[in-house]
C-alpha cells in the first residue's frame, strides 16, 4: 500500500510538480515565482508552493475575450 497522496490532496508542491499540475513548464513556474505572481514558502534552499496559492493564481487568471 502506498503511502503517495494524490496530487489533489498535497499540501506543498515542488516547482516541477506545480509545473505538472499547472500544465505549465518548469521554468515557466520559476519566472512566475521570481516576478510574484506565484507565492512560495522557502526552507533552506527548498522552495515549495502551497496548494491554495496555486488555487489563488488560477482563479486569478483572466479568461481570454472572444
Amino acid at each position: 500500500m502506498s503511502t503517495a497522496l494524490a496530487p489533489a490532496d498535497q499540501l506543498l508542491y515542488t516547482p516541477e510538480e506545480a509545473a505538472t499540475v499547472l500544465r505549465f513548464g518548469r521554468s515557466t513556474v520559476y519566472e512566475l515565482m521570481a516576478e510574484g505572481a506565484l507565492k512560495y514558502v522557502k526552507r533552506g534552499r527548498s522552495r515549495r508552493i502551497r496548494r491554495c496559492d496555486l488555487e489563488a493564481y488560477v482563479n486569478g487568471l483572466e479568461p481570454m475575450p472572444n
